[in-house]
């Protein structure tokens, strides 16, 4: 009886990475069921909830990211490396992993450099347009990178690359409520059109701000409604703005949207950072968008994700620092433009990979059954 298959997915910190994740791991276990999976994170982030709550085991690293603002800081931040680079050796020991799937995130970097140390095959999922800088120095000694976006050969060699796109929640294409059913679940009217603004499961101050200085704005429009995730972290401060103001009647607020399948489905356009992870759900369900990238990332990566989209006619832009006076116009002109809504739909559509979380599994696992062979 052949032995079953040991692989680590790491990496983690936002949805965007965690979710990805997953899926790729779900993949793997529909296709080779006993396969043993071991996640690796960083203390104190989303995924270590996230991942135990999905049914996967995970281990933490001490792993933090480097303060640019304070340099003195990243003092601390050097030994948790070191610190982190000894668990990660530890892991590997004890797991005896025959590949190791890094997915960006903090813990990704120590996990997959170490394992490349070790002789483990790897393979690197790189989400955006633009590679962050961890994933250009793992490229070297990497064996496999899956991306989402052409032009990635600017970035690592070619000869590695596969197009695989972003893997996304499987949740999303399980939905099975209409369009109608969707928007009465949020307490609307199906006959009017929804514009959903989401700005991530934190939030975003920008999209926030945008509503809330456009509330006379939202109160006139009598044939649009919207739906509004604000994020935990700025609900308080809206709430008490709203009873002060006045909460329009076709505005539906939430600090969290726990069935995005739903709210996907209520929307004829959806207001959106430009995350990889929330463009590859855009692309599947080929909804019209309008894409504000935030400017706090590495690289100005969510900019050449959206910009990405906008050359083939495929979303709307508009950028962080104009968002407050163009966002809402824009988007409410457009939900009300049929033809738009169509081309945009059909356009976002076609960059669609519905099996991108099966075609990475497939790549783990041809590593894995190589170095399993080899020893």
């Amino acid at each position: 009886m052949n032995e079953a298959l040991k692989i680590i997915v790491s990496g983690g910190g936002t949805g965007g990475h965690i979710f990805p994740a997953i899926s790729i791991a779900n993949a793997i276990r529909a296709k080779l069921p006993d396969t043993q999976i071991l996640f690796v994170g960083a203390e104190g982030r989303m995924e270590m909830q996230r991942v135990p709550a999905a049914g996967y085991p995970i281990k933490g690293l001490p792993i933090c990211g480097f303060d640019r603002k304070n340099l003195l800081k990243n003092v601390g931040v050097f030994f948790k490396i070191m610190e982190s680079r000894r668990l990660a050796r530890q892991i590997i020991r004890d797991f005896a992993p025959m590949a190791a799937v890094g997915v960006g995130g903090y813990a990704s970097g120590p996990m997959l450099n170490m394992a490349q140390a070790m002789g483990i095959p790897t393979l690197i999922q790189e989400q955006n347009s633009y590679a962050g800088v961890t994933n250009k120095l793992l490229a070297k000694k990497a064996d496999r990178i899956c991306v989402a976006y052409d032009g990635m050969e600017r970035f690592f060699p070619q000869e590695k690359i596969v197009m695989t796109g972003n893997p996304v929640r499987q949740a999303l294409t399980e939905g099975k409520l209409s369009r109608e059913e969707a928007i009465r679940s949020f307490g609307l009217i199906p006959a009017k059109r929804t514009i959903l603004i989401v700005g991530g499961s934190l939030g975003a101050r920008t999209l926030n701000d945008c509503v809330l200085g456009n509330l006379p704005l939202v109160r006139q429009q009598s044939d649009v409604q919207f739906i509004w995730q604000t994020g935990g972290y700025y609900k308080a401060e809206i709430d008490a703005e709203l009873a002060r103001r006045e909460q329009p009647a076709n505005l539906y607020v939430t600090d969290f949207i726990a069935d995005m399948s739903a709210a996907y489905a209520a929307a004829d356009v959806v207001i959106s950072r430009a995350g990889a992870g929330c463009i590859s759900e855009l692309c599947l369900l080929g909804k019209p968008a309008v894409l504000v990238p935030s400017p706090n990332v590495a690289e100005d990566h969510q900019t050449k994700n959206a910009l990405a989209l906008v050359q083939k006619d495929a979303a709307l832009y508009v950028a962080d620092a104009e968002a407050r006076r163009t966002l809402l116009p824009l988007a409410i002109n457009t939900v009300s433009d049929a033809n738009r809504l169509d081309t945009l739909s059909r356009h976002i559509l076609q960059l669609a990979r519905p099996d991108a979380a099966s075609a990475i599994a497939d790549e783990v696992i041809a590593l894995a059954r190589r170095y399993k062979d080899s020893h």
